[in-house]
């Protein structure tokens, strides 16, 4: 079975106030909120790590959100800290997915999701950091519900993220919706190991701008014994890419390990903006073997984009696919 997972936090006491639906010409969901969406359901444990302020419905499955992305977070950031990262709309649009299956189709606080595949396409013109922390206004769809006795089981996401009037990104992912009971069946052969568990990490001593990052500790990538091939090597301490406890690798340190591949395929004092994403999620990656991560580069196009393939291997099984392009700029 292909599966990969986003763990949910432990407890089921928060609730929300839905908001009512949105008459013709009713613009009360601008208005501005000075709070985030409980962080229980956008499965973060640290309030500064929710981007999402506020969800409206204005359809049964179409929904209006506001957001907010901080002037200098700590890793979604360009190493010049003049841009917003990127994939920053990835784990945007994941927080997006989760909060509306808990907030707006009622799935329990104890269930947990399966991402199968996340994809966008963005504006690289409108991911400047400005004066003030970046708004944002979300357009969400769900499309290909599926229901069974009056549950959410699984739905796709379509997404479109704007600021100040400006498109920054649109793209989807699909969400499967799955019991305590029916996760611990599908990990009963797993290895019990959680990420606080798994083995203490060794930096890989490779300078961090080849994988362009700016700080040791956000490389997740460490010498593979062979060209364009490297250990998945992640930093389970580390604050943003484990904010919390789980039994596998999160999807997000896969996505970060496939941009860094891609990074590191270019000369040095290159570095690769990830504009457009695809993935597909195959297999959980566990902790206690190692997982290859293989990166090929594709010609860069006459309008200077350069794009790669990446794949990520553990025990002989492909458990994930990334293609990415963008443009590439100067360090």
């Amino acid at each position: 079975m292909n599966v990969h997972a986003f763990r949910k936090q432990d407890g089921d006491s928060i609730r929300s106030d839905r908001d009512t639906r949105l008459s013709p010409g009713d613009t009360s969901w601008l208005t501005p909120l000075t709070t985030t969406v409980p962080r229980e359901y956008v499965h973060r444990a640290s309030l500064a790590e929710v981007f999402l302020t506020r969800c409206t419905r204005i359809h049964e499955t179409r929904f209006l959100l506001t957001g907010q992305w901080p002037r200098a977070h700590t890793f979604f950031l360009s190493p010049d800290g003049r841009r917003h990262d990127p994939m920053q709309i990835a784990e945007t649009m994941r927080q997006v997915g989760l909060h509306l299956a808990h907030a707006e189709f009622d799935v329990p606080l104890g269930h947990h999701f399966i991402m199968w595949d996340m994809s966008f396409v963005s504006r690289v013109e409108h991911l400047g950091v400005g004066r003030t922390p970046t708004d944002l206004d979300v357009e969400a769809t769900c499309v290909d519900v599926v229901r069974r006795r009056g549950k959410l089981v699984e739905f796709r996401l379509v997404i479109t993220i704007e600021r100040d009037g400006h498109l920054v990104a649109n793209g989807g992912g699909r969400f499967t919706c799955i019991t305590e009971a029916m996760y611990r069946r599908l990990r009963r052969s797993a290895p019990a190991t959680t990420a606080h568990q798994a083995a203490s990490h060794q930096p890989a001593p490779l300078p961090p701008s080849d994988f362009g990052r700016t700080a040791p500790r956000d490389v997740v990538l460490a010498p593979g014994g062979a060209p364009n091939r490297w250990r998945l090597n992640a930093d389970t301490s580390h604050p943003i890419l484990f904010d919390h406890e789980g039994d596998h690798v999160p999807g997000m340190v896969l996505l970060e390990s496939a941009r860094q591949a891609a990074c590191a395929l270019l000369p040095p004092g290159s570095t690769l903006i990830p504009a457009t994403v695809s993935t597909e999620f195959r297999r959980y990656v566990e902790f206690t073997s190692p997982c290859w991560i293989e990166a090929s580069g594709l010609a860069v196009t006459g309008s200077g984009t350069f794009h790669a393939l990446i794949t990520g291997r553990q025990d002989d099984d492909e458990v994930f696919t990334a293609r990415i392009s963008g443009p590439v700029v100067q360090d």
